[in-house]
């Protein structure tokens, strides 16, 4: 079994932003700065021959690319927050990427998290506590001019996911292309 989930990159310069916003921010523990990606299916545990599916349906796929934008912060956890993150602005574009990959993953025979898209890339987790919560919501208020980007989204990735005692550590199994914008060849 492979813990696996599909997201887009960061590209460099965007990182280092993210990596110098997050540094400033009060956060007890923060995600390494080589982890940071957007999201876009949580696939779970998939065995060897429906990891092999999603890649043969993945690598079957035309997707245009768009552009993205990070956007201010926020926070997950509603009243007890969790986790602190800079908002991705993608727009329809993103959305419809979205939605292919999880057709196609489902299709493939993976059984994706059913959670509603909010795209997004973590920059720092915590215990649910007051104390924080109070200190990181005006984080999010103050950080609310952050931008990095635009960019363009020409790929997105397969990838591992193996846990351990100081977090995740995320490993591209396979990356496919985004079409380029203009016109395209038939």
């Amino acid at each position: 079994m492979t813990r696996c989930f599909l997201a887009l990159p960061v590209p460099d310069e965007v990182r280092s932003r993210l990596a110098v916003a997050q540094f400033l921010l009060p956060l007890p523990r923060r995600v390494d700065p080589a982890g940071f990606h957007i999201t876009l299916v949580f696939l779970g545990d998939l065995p060897g021959p429906v990891l092999e599916e999603v890649h043969l349906a993945l690598s079957a796929l035309r997707l245009p690319g768009f552009d993205l934008v990070l956007q201010g912060f926020g926070l997950f956890g509603g009243d007890r927050p969790r986790s602190l993150h800079a908002v991705v602005q993608g727009g329809e574009g993103l959305a419809r990427l979205h939605s292919r990959l999880l057709r196609a993953c489902v299709l493939a025979g993976a059984q994706p998290e059913e959670r509603r898209f909010t795209p997004h890339v973590t920059l720092g987790r915590f215990a649910p506590g007051l104390a924080d919560a109070l200190r990181l919501e005006r984080a999010v208020a103050e950080g609310a001019g952050f931008r990095a980007g635009p960019w363009w989204a020409d790929r997105f990735a397969l990838m591992r996911s193996d846990l351990h005692r100081d977090g995740a550590v995320y490993t591209e199994l396979a990356a496919y292309p985004l079409t380029p914008p203009g016109p395209q060849p038939i």
